[in-house]
């Protein structure tokens, strides 16, 4: 990994920090990883229950998250979440991993009226229809990464560092859906979702459940 790489998983995560509701309480964390999302979670609501497959990464996260995260070993497809129980539900690079259709239905139910699903996620390559977002991540990459790297090496801060564990996280580089089918498919599934391409090759999902269901 080169020192001037960095962390397109973290550098979204102020974007999914500004999708949450204002009355905001109980959040969800679907494929935590190693917990840095939920730590960062846990100083703005109440309480943050952090899910993922990986027993590893639970392991790191409950090292590091305070003790308003609860730390859960499981797959979100399978287990018991609560019917209407969350305020927001969100996600940084797994939705990619779960059939999309049932996840997004599974994952709306578990959300209380009101509440928001925001999700950050790989696509699948969409040329020459996103040629210019493909040329744009790949300069702005660079760029960011020489300034990233100048901030760190003077001692100003992470600047978006790779986590320790980032070697053994689950990778999938060959997504299925490219951002316009998985817009269709939230569209289909949750009436008034928003999917947009993001730069650095991850589109953005959110949904606001109505008040009324």
């Amino acid at each position: 990994m080169g020192a001037l790489d960095w962390d397109h998983n973290a550098f979204y995560q102020r974007v999914l920090l500004g999708k949450l509701p204002r009355r905001c309480r109980r959040v969800l964390d679907v494929g935590c990883g190693a917990g840095a999302f939920a730590a960062r979670l846990a100083a703005r609501v109440e309480h943050v229950d952090a899910m993922d497959i990986s027993p590893v990464m639970i392991e790191r996260a409950e090292e590091r998250t305070p003790d308003n995260v609860a730390c859960v070993l499981g797959d979100v497809m399978r287990y018991p979440l609560p019917e209407a129980h969350y305020d927001a539900i969100v996600s940084v690079t797994a939705l990619h991993h779960l059939p999309l259709h049932d996840a997004l239905q599974r994952l709306s139910r578990a959300l209380r009226p009101g509440g928001v699903l925001a999700a950050v996620a790989l696509p699948r390559p969409d040329l020459p229809r996103e040629l210019p977002a493909e040329l744009l991540g790949a300069v702005g990459h660079r760029l960011l990464g020489v300034g990233f790297g100048a901030l760190r090496a003077a001692g100003r801060g992470e600047w978006f560092r790779h986590e320790p564990t980032h070697d053994v996280m689950p990778v999938n580089l060959d997504p299925p859906l490219t951002t316009r089918q998985v817009r269709r498919i939230a569209e289909a599934t949750l009436p008034g979702s928003h999917v947009r391409r993001l730069v650095f090759w991850r589109y953005l999902l959110h949904w606001q459940r109505p008040d009324s269901a």
